[in-house]
């Protein structure tokens, strides 16, 4: 939601030491000042329980027999976290906002401080844990949801933005909130890589997630990784929680506590790491008024720009956001700057040598479910007219092609896939050596039910030739990963639930910025040699 708020954001980076020399100290010892009001004391306008008991929502990410879990389906979705009984700061996520020297931060609360001061729900941070000397003011909003006839409506918890600006690109900072009364932990996190950096950079992609049990086993796979190096963010190609009607597992209305629990589930990699996400047609489809509409999209997500379409730079590589359920002909206005932003991107190979697209739907893989998107669904909802995306495929690929896009990730098809270096449909090679052309990774098994069958029969989904397909897998969920070594060499990495090492290892590399190659890892001393000769 990157509008109005950065206006009234005008203390945006405030100095403690200023405040401190005002009297007002939020971390003084003895008790807190009116900066953080009500702090010591305060609990007096939190929304308590019901029943007046405690309320505690924890997810055990070790659980691994959640019910209905057999595959190719998912189960069950696990218990909703109940927002209104939450006083403490939760479904807290940073998001990068394409300036190395910003971090955006969002966090929930079921109420908000009270009093005379203005200075009421807020951020420290800063480059030491213990002096966190800079302080943003969170603006906050709520909204209303229709539930089903005869139940109250759905009332969201205060959803929270700050900006968190001056910071050092590349160096570790630290975070602590302060809202509604509560105050977070203090959270470790690395702000944004300078343009151009040569820093080794490590992402996870994901996508079609929820919040079933075999959602919250793929997180628990990725929160464990993050114990063993550092990353610099999550990517997430659409369909992201699931809230919207169309999904069996509850009524027809969208239910808004599925995106509350979700963003708990999340909170330990988000918190600590930017987690970018794009639009999927959960989250844009236009069937009726009880749907989404993309409305819920942007009261819970800050992305640049539209935060549909978007791009930001991060160390040495760029990334560009699409968003598939709109046209992408060059009379749209996605078209337009798509066209005008790799163009850009690509004269400054220098900064961004590697370029990188994500978006929900793939134009390339061989499941019959879905099909390569092309603007039209290859499915239906009785009594509703699906709109018709112009410049799908081909507008597109001719796009990123004309501008030597080096990978384009996706979900949508709740599988994985990894294609060949491919161009128009049937030219790839098998050679990967100076490869020119894009690689497109589908990591849609981040949890849904996967696509193992056909609709409606027993048969494979996978389409049995598919000569532009180098690896796919329908039978396990799982997640991605892409390491950029430096400004020829990334590695991918596909990691099953369940396994602390991954399936697959891929090593992309390249000679010179407009062209890739891949090199297929099989013993890790081949990695290694490949590092040392590069």
């Amino acid at each position: 939601m990157m509008c109005n708020w950065l206006l009234f954001c005008l203390a945006f980076g405030t100095s403690l030491t200023e405040a401190r020399q005002g009297g007002l100290d939020p971390l003084a010892q003895g008790g807190l000042d009116p900066l953080v009001q009500g702090y010591e004391a305060g609990l007096a306008n939190l929304a308590a329980a019901p029943d007046d008991e405690p309320y505690n929502y924890e997810i055990d990410y070790s659980n691994t027999d959640w019910e209905g879990i057999s595959t190719p389906k998912c189960g069950l979705e696990i218990e909703l976290m109940d927002v209104q009984k939450v006083s403490k700061p939760n479904q807290i996520r940073l998001s990068y906002t394409g300036d190395p020297t910003e971090m955006s931060l969002m966090w929930t609360t079921n109420g908000v401080s009270v009093g005379r001061d203005t200075w009421k729900e807020l951020v420290v941070y800063g480059l030491v844990e213990g002096d966190l000397n800079y302080t943003a003011i969170a603006v906050y909003h709520q909204y209303t949801f229709p539930r089903e006839a005869g139940m109250d409506p759905y009332k969201s918890g205060y959803i929270h933005e700050a900006l968190l600006i001056n910071l050092i690109p590349g160096r570790i900072h630290f975070y602590q909130i302060f809202s509604n009364g509560e105050e977070s932990d203090v959270i470790q996190f690395v702000a944004t890589p300078d343009h151009g950096s040569d820093t080794p950079l490590s992402f996870m992609h994901i996508g079609d997630v929820g919040i079933f049990g075999t959602s919250v086993m793929v997180t628990n796979d990725m929160i464990e990784n993050t114990k063993k190096k550092q990353y610099h963010g999550v990517i997430h190609c659409g369909d992201i929680s699931y809230a919207n009607k169309y999904n069996a597992s509850r009524p027809a209305n969208a239910e808004q506590g599925v995106w509350d629990t979700w963003g708990k589930m999340v909170e330990p990699l988000g918190s600590k790491m930017p987690y970018m996400v794009v639009p999927g047609n959960h989250e844009l489809d236009v069937y009726d008024s009880t749907n989404e509409n993309n409305t819920i999209y942007t009261k819970r997500f800050t992305m640049p720009g539209n935060e549909r379409y978007y791009s930001y730079g991060v160390g040495m590589v760029h990334f560009v956001a699409v968003s598939t359920d709109e046209s992408i002909d060059p009379q749209s206005t996605q078209g337009v700057w798509l066209d005008r932003k790799l163009e850009y991107l690509n004269k400054h190979r220098d900064i961004w040598p590697w370029v990188v697209v994500f978006q929900h739907r793939p134009i390339y893989n061989s499941n019959k479910n879905h099909g390569n998107w092309s603007g039209t669904n290859n499915y239906t909802e009785i009594g509703y007219e699906m709109p018709v995306y112009e410049g799908w495929p081909h507008d597109y690929e001719a796009t990123i092609l004309r501008h030597n896009v080096d990978i384009v990730m996706s979900g949508h098809v709740h599988q994985y896939e990894r294609t060949w270096p491919i161009r128009e449909r049937n030219v790839f090679t098998k050679s990967y050596e100076d490869v020119k052309h894009p690689i497109y990774i589908t990591c849609g098994h981040g949890g849904k039910n996967l696509y193992r069958y056909e609709w409606g029969t027993d048969n494979d989904a996978f389409i049995p030739e598919a000569p532009f397909s180098a690896a796919r897998d329908n039978v396990n969920w799982g997640h991605c990963e892409y390491e950029f070594i430096d400004r020829k060499t990334v590695r991918h990495l596909m990691y099953k639930m369940g396994s602390s090492e991954p399936d697959e290892e891929i090593l992309i590399t390249k000679s010179r910025a407009s062209s890739i190659a891949i090199s297929i890892l099989l013993p890790l001393s081949i990695f290694f040699a490949n590092i040392m000769m590069s």
